[in-house]
Order: C-alpha cells, then sequence, then structure tokens
C-alpha cells in the first residue's frame, strides 16, 4: 500500500496495488464531517511511502470511511481463499489486525460506503468468475459493518436483474460511491459487470448497481453502452453527473482495444450516454489485447472535478504502475505520475476525508 504528497501533480497522489467557504456548502456525513472540503490539503511538499499490507492474494478495494479509516480489501486465490480487511486509524501510517469478514469468501470489488449512515458493504463471492450469466444472486453475499469495519455481519440484501434478465457479476471492480449531488444524493452506486464466456467474450457489459434504501435493495442500471467491457470505475462529478471508465476485453474491428472505454451518465447513473474512447488511458499491456483493473478516484473538493487515474504504461507485461490526473472530470488527463516501475497489476484508489487524519492523502 503507498501514500503518496506529491508536488509535481500540484496535489497529494498515492496508490493501493496488488505485487474554508467551501466545505460550509458541503454535504455532511453521517461523522457530522463535510464530504468535501478545501483543496489545500492536497498541495504541498512530496511525501511517498509505501508498506505490505497484505501478500499472497490477488483483488484489492480501498476506502476511506467516514471516520477517515483507512479501510484496505483484500482475497481471492488459492485454496484457501478468503476476504479479509486491516484498519487504519492513523491515515494511513500504521495497519490494525487482519479481519476476518468470510472464509471461504471470493472479493467480489464494489466495496461501498454509505456516507450518510457510516455503513459499509462488501460483496462477497463463491469462487472466481467467469461464469454463465445469471438470473438470481446464486452464491453472491452481502456483508455490512456499523461499526468503521471492525465487524461484519451479512445482509439479506435483493439485487435486482437488469433489462436482459441477469443478475450483474460483481467481481472484479472499483469501489462503490454515495452520490451527493442533486436529486438522487444519498444513493448508494458501485459498479459491475455480467459476464459472456468463451466465444461470447464480447457481448459481455459493464452496468453499475445502486440502492437507495441503504443497501437493502439494488437496482441495475442500463448496460454500458459498450460490449466486450468489465472492470469497471466511476465517480460523480460535482453536478452530479456520472463518470464510467472500463476495462476493455474485446473490441470491434478497426476500433483501438488497448485503450478505455468511458461514458457519462446524467440521471444518477440510471442509463448511459454514448460511449467514447479515453486516447491518452491505456488499459494493460499494450502487447495485446487484454486490459486490466484500473483505480479512480474523485479528489473531494467542493466545486472541483480533479480525477486521478491508475493502470499501467507499459509496451509489455504488467509493469511500471502509473498514475493521470484530470482537472476537468475525465475530458483530458494532462499530467501523469509513475508509481512503481515494477511488476503492477489491479489497483484501486481513495481520497482522505475531510477534517480527519486521513485528509490530503489518496491510497
Amino acid at each position: 500500500m503507498t501514500r503518496l504528497h506529491c508536488a509535481g501533480f500540484g496535489l497529494a497522489v498515492a496508490v493501493f496495488w496488488t505485487a474554508g467557504a467551501a466545505w460550509a456548502a458541503a454535504p455532511m456525513t453521517a461523522a457530522d464531517l463535510p464530504a468535501e472540503g478545501d483543496l489545500a490539503p492536497f498541495l504541498g511538499e512530496p511525501i511517498f511511502e509505501v508498506q505490505d499490507v497484505f501478500t499472497g492474494q490477488r483483488f484489492p478495494n480501498v476506502v476511506v470511511t467516514t471516520a477517515g479509516t483507512v479501510l484496505v480489501t483484500w482475497g481471492g486465490r488459492g485454496e484457501d481463499y478468503s476476504y479479509i480487511v486491516r484498519r487504519s486509524e492513523d491515515g494511513g501510517a500504521t495497519f490494525g489486525p487482519v479481519i476476518t469478514v468470510a472464509q471461504p469468501g471470493f472479493h467480489g470489488g464494489g466495496v461501498t460506503v454509505d456516507e450518510r449512515s457510516g455503513a459499509i458493504f462488501v460483496f462477497v463471492d463463491a469462487a472466481h468468475p467467469p461464469r454463465e450469466p445469471q438470473t438470481t444472486m446464486g452464491p453472491l453475499k452481502v456483508f455490512r459493518s456499523q461499526d468503521d469495519g471492525r465487524t461484519w455481519e451479512e445482509v439479506e440484501a435483493v439485487i435486482h436483474p437488469d433489462e436482459n434478465g441477469y443478475v450483474a457479476a460483481m467481481h472484479m471492480c472499483e469501489a462503490g460511491i454515495t452520490l451527493r449531488h442533486g436529486e438522487h444524493a444519498g444513493r448508494l452506486m458501485r459498479p459491475s459487470r455480467v459476464y459472456q464466456r468463451g466465444e461470447d467474450d464480447e457481448r459481455g457489459y459493464n452496468n453499475a448497481i445502486y440502492s437507495d434504501d441503504g443497501g437493502e435493495t439494488w437496482y441495475p442500471s442500463a448496460p454500458f453502452p459498450e460490449t466486450g467491457t468489465g472492470e469497471g470505475t466511476l465517480a460523480e462529478l460535482s453536478d452530479g453527473r456520472i463518470y464510467y471508465n472500463s476495462r476493455r476485453h474485446w473490441a470491434p474491428e478497426g476500433v483501438e482495444a488497448r485503450r478505455r472505454w468511458v461514458a457519462w451518465s446524467e440521471d444518477g447513473g440510471e442509463t448511459w450516454g454514448e460511449a467514447s474512447v479515453a486516447e491518452v488511458l491505456p488499459d494493460g499491456a499494450q502487447h495485446r489485447d487484454y486490459g486490466l483493473m484500473a483505480g479512480l478516484e474523485r479528489l473531494p473538493v467542493a466545486g472541483r472535478d480533479i480525477l486521478v487515474f491508475s493502470n499501467i504504461e507499459s509496451p509489455e507485461g504488467r509493469r511500471r504502475g502509473t498514475v493521470w490526473a484530470s482537472f476537468d472530470g475525465g475530458q483530458t488527463w494532462p499530467l501523469k505520475r509513475r508509481a512503481d516501475e515494477g511488476e503492477f497489476a489491479y489497483s484501486s484508489l481513495a481520497a482522505g476525508r475531510p477534517g480527519t487524519p486521513s485528509e490530503g492523502w489518496i491510497y
């Protein structure tokens, strides 16, 4: 796990991977703190810190709870796989012991913090997908913590099928969000996907699931407008639009398959506009048409749409982990910084919370 202040960006940046006046107007969280604050905490001299948090498994998410606790989740490899978490209450400087959520339990991605209640939701599968498209929740389980990630309980959540009759698979997507702006403020949302196996890989697609009742009932968005997608990321912009950025497993003839698909939603993530290619952002190693799960986070700065994105910039092999910055909500990505020159695979990003020890950091 890495945390970094990077003056070269003009903001603080850190990465987790597998190998003022503005405050007054911001929505408040369950911890009675503003969800969004000032830019100043993200400015400063560069500080780069790296420490091992987990070893031996593969799939990560990192989130920051409403109390400012850095919660790192992991799991899903080998015969004795389990879904495990560790917590840091000092902004990521030190981490507590391993907490087991489910064993066996395969990491489903999409860890979601409910900013209104403080609850944290994780999604646990029975085994590594892909599998045939599901018409029910099948082996998927949803767990919730109501004490800042210290203890976990299984909840009887319901996830409804999409317009094609499929219940989305959860593996392996970036963390979820709570919407803060517009008529859907308070909605929980996380990226999800529908698998199509074998020769039908090109027909698999991303979507999202969302809940307006605090995580008890989840509804699907419309499918992402391009097939051959999976392992999505999303972020809410300051005007309430949702930015979706997706890995690509396949691309139609004549379309560059080694860059990310992106689309925006203007209705709280229920439908998506036309997709386009993010020309600047690579998707995995560039020697093959096979992408890589990425990290995405909007910094909690009121009135600004500063996004950070993590993937690799490598001609061959999963190496050279890199972070890009956008200052216009994902329209352009003018800055990038190398985070690691060595092996670098799935990644996840989270930003610190105003008024907590995590403020000004990205993990």
